[in-house]
């Protein structure tokens, strides 16, 4: 992967614990501040509470959904220009039109390419960059 600017906070949340993991553990390679949320309602109370520049959601956890997490995000004065990201195995087209109704920016299905994760990651970094997020 190529390297890119440290220094992203980032809230990584999804219901698999593993999958929330390994994502972490590449970010934080990287060099980003990564926050893991198991489930909506904690993914939600994590965003409050750190503020991150950038979420990436998974759409079908306990407690809110991840539709319901980035529509909350974008409620807050804090979170309209927080980048976000849908990672969910929901990958129709009618998925992706919810999820950018709800507020994402982004919409990845699972299971995701590692190769294609990564040449994501820099396009995102690139995008938090240039809302000023650094």
């Amino acid at each position: 992967m190529e390297a890119v600017s440290p220094g992203f906070s980032i809230l990584v949340a999804d219901d698999s614990e593993d999958a929330a993991e390994s994502l972490a553990m590449l970010l934080e390679f990287e060099g980003h501040q990564v926050v893991i949320a198991l489930d909506g309602d904690a993914a939600l109370a994590a965003a409050e509470r750190v503020r991150p520049q950038i979420a990436i959601l998974d759409i079908g956890m306990p407690g809110a959904t991840g539709y319901e997490v980035a529509r909350r995000i974008r409620e807050a004065p804090w979170g309209r220009g927080m980048l976000l990201i849908a990672a969910t195995g929901w990958g129709q087209d009618e998925d992706r039109r919810r999820a950018l109704a709800a507020g994402f920016d982004r919409h990845l299905t699972k299971p995701m390419d590692a190769t294609a994760l990564a040449a994501s990651l820099g396009t995102w970094l690139a995008e938090a960059r240039a809302r000023g997020a650094s």
